[in-house]
This record gives C-alpha cells, sequence and structure tokens, in this order.
C-alpha cells in the first residue's frame, strides 16, 4: 500500500501497478535512482485526443496520488460525455453547475489548493490538461487581471460604440503601453484595457509572467507528441463514440436549464443542439482537429516542457513519463 511521501523522496513499499510493467514505482530499500523523483508535480499536457487522462491516471497510481484537471470545461457538471470526463474521481471535475461561471483566477486558487494538498499529503501531484491558460494557471502564481462589474463594462463599451476614436484616445492617456499594444478598431481588446485601466491595472504587464519558467512547486512539464494523421484518427473515433454513448440526449437536457457563457464554450454544444447528427459530427471532427491544431502550437511554446511520443499504449507513455520526472 502507498503511504506517504516526503518532499522530493517516496519512501515505501514496493507496489505493482496492473498494466504497468513490473518496475520499482516506489520501494523502501529500492534503488534510490528509482525511488527519488526530482519534482513535486507531474504536469501533462496534450492536445484533444491525445490520451492525456489516461497517461495522468496511470502516472498518478504509479506515485500513489490523485490527478488534478486542467481542463477550462471539465469543471461542469451535467456535460460529462461532451467535455470527455475521467471516470474516475479527478480535482476539479464537476465542480460547477453549468449555469455557474468560471473565471481563470477562481480556478487558479482552487488548483493551488488541490496541488498544495496532495504534495502535503501524497509528496507528488499530478496536473493533466489541454487547456494551456489552465494548466499554467495551476502551476504557477498568476498575475491574473481583476475582473470588472457588468455596468462598468457596459458603460465602457457604450463610450467605445458612441466614439471608437475618442474611447482609443483616453486608453492613450489612461494606459499607454496598452495602447501600443492594441489596434484602435479592436473593440474586444480596447474596451478590456479600459476596463483595466479604471481599476488600476493594466493590459500589458512589464514582464510576461504567462510563459515564464516560474512554478510554484518543482515541477516537470511533459507534453504528448502524436503523428496529425493519428490524431485526426483519434479524434473522428472519438466523436463517433460519443454520439454512441448518448451525448446528442445530454446536450439536449443539458439546455433544458441553465447555461452560462463559460460553459457554453464547450466545443459541439451548439452543433448538437442544433443540427442533424451526422452533421454535428462532421462539424465536431472539423473543430476540433483546429483545436487540436492549436493545442498543439501551444504545447511547444511552454518553456521547459519535455515532448515524449505519445502514439504508443498508455503504459508505456506513462512509464516515459514517469522517467521525465526521476530525471532531474
Amino acid at each position: 500500500m502507498i503511504g506517504l511521501h516526503t518532499l522530493g523522496t517516496i519512501c515505501e513499499t514496493r507496489v505493482s501497478i496492473s498494466a504497468l510493467r513490473l518496475q520499482w514505482v516506489v520501494g523502501r530499500g529500492a534503488p534510490r535512482n528509482l525511488t527519488k523523483l526530482g519534482y513535486e508535480v507531474v504536469a501533462i499536457f496534450g492536445p484533444t485526443a491525445s490520451g492525456k487522462s489516461a497517461v495522468a491516471r496511470r502516472v498518478a497510481d504509479a506515485l500513489g496520488t490523485d490527478v488534478v484537471s486542467a481542463d477550462a470545461l471539465q469543471v461542469y457538471r451535467g456535460l460529462p460525455i461532451l467535455t470527455n470526463q475521467p471516470a474516475e474521481p479527478t480535482h476539479l471535475v464537476g465542480i460547477r453547475s453549468l449555469g455557474e461561471t468560471m473565471s481563470v483566477g477562481e480556478y487558479s486558487g482552487l488548483a493551488h489548493d488541490a496541488v498544495d494538498h496532495l504534495v502535503a499529503t501524497r509528496g507528488t501531484a499530478v496536473v493533466a490538461g489541454g487547456t494551456g491558460l489552465y494548466l499554467r494557471a495551476a502551476l504557477a502564481d498568476l498575475e491574473i487581471p481583476p475582473a470588472v462589474d457588468a455596468a462598468a463594462r457596459s458603460r465602457i463599451e457604450h463610450a467605445y460604440d458612441g466614439d471608437p476614436a475618442e474611447a482609443y484616445a483616453l486608453l492613450s492617456e489612461l494606459d499607454p503601453a496598452a495602447a501600443e499594444a492594441v489596434h484602435a478598431n479592436d473593440r474586444r481588446r480596447v474596451v478590456r484595457a479600459l476596463e483595466l485601466a479604471t481599476v488600476g491595472a493594466t493590459l500589458s504587464p512589464a514582464g510576461d509572467r504567462l510563459w515564464s519558467e516560474e512554478t510554484r512547486w518543482p515541477t516537470a512539464i511533459v507534453g504528448l507528441e502524436l503523428p496529425k494523421d493519428e490524431l485526426e484518427r483519434r479524434i473522428a473515433a472519438r466523436t463517433d463514440e460519443m454520439i454512441r454513448r448518448g451525448v446528442v440526449e445530454e446536450v439536449h437536457a443539458a439546455l433544458r436549464g441553465p447555461v452560462s457563457q463559460t460553459a457554453r464554450k464547450a466545443l459541439g454544444l451548439d452543433e448538437l443542439a442544433t443540427l442533424p447528427v451526422a452533421d454535428a459530427r462532421e462539424r465536431i471532427v472539423v473543430r476540433t482537429r483546429r483545436y487540436a491544431a492549436y493545442q498543439r502550437k501551444w504545447m511547444r511554446r511552454i518553456p521547459g516542457i519535455v515532448l515524449v511520443d505519445g502514439n504508443r499504449p498508455v503504459e508505456e507513455v506513462a512509464d516515459a513519463v514517469l522517467d521525465v520526472a526521476r530525471a532531474r
């Protein structure tokens, strides 16, 4: 049985994880080079359909810990099929009703609590996700811009719509750096920059913390690489499996109640609600491929990430991730 861990060194009995090859994962008396982890957090990132949830679960089981989800849509209850929620209990999955919102700032605090608890009680935490910003929010102390109330936003939007040039001139006066970073005709970003300027924040901070290598805990970040054609095959197969499992009925049931603007971003929600199944299926496959391509680009921008071949059996990919976590 896997017990508590000391920070940095796992110290309990030898275990054999089913579906993983028999190995010294943990163990009192096992060779130190196989039982010592160099990191308190193992983060696994990959494009949709890359198998990261299954890999994360194998890694967490091997380390005697749990998984923290870094997915912007898996936080919602009511769409488990559409949002591909893992079958096993996972931190920060299904914690909000569809009518509620979830901001990056809110998620960050919850993720930090979950990670800190796992490190304190298990010695290690595994973080897995395909939402890049949420992954960084779980791992680092990001400088999240403050939220602005709806009334203030409405006033700024009204001012911009009445005279875009004047609104941009006001931004240039209040926050010259932000004005240089946005175009006068970009309504959304000018409005957001003015929102922030009115509360003493800025859209253009001095340091880009999002891409910083700083993390709250020593962290091994691993990315799952798959050939484009294999990823596209998996996306199509997974879409067909979602339909077989009843995703159409799930979506229609969910839409009978309130759905927040953030929850409505679930990929495929609108298609399944409004189109014939065959048409919705094709649209979802195309959109998911585009999203996966975006995720792959995002993955390559993560500082310090180690890419591993994800086009192998899950147990082999999990072993490769564990090797990275031991290699510090």
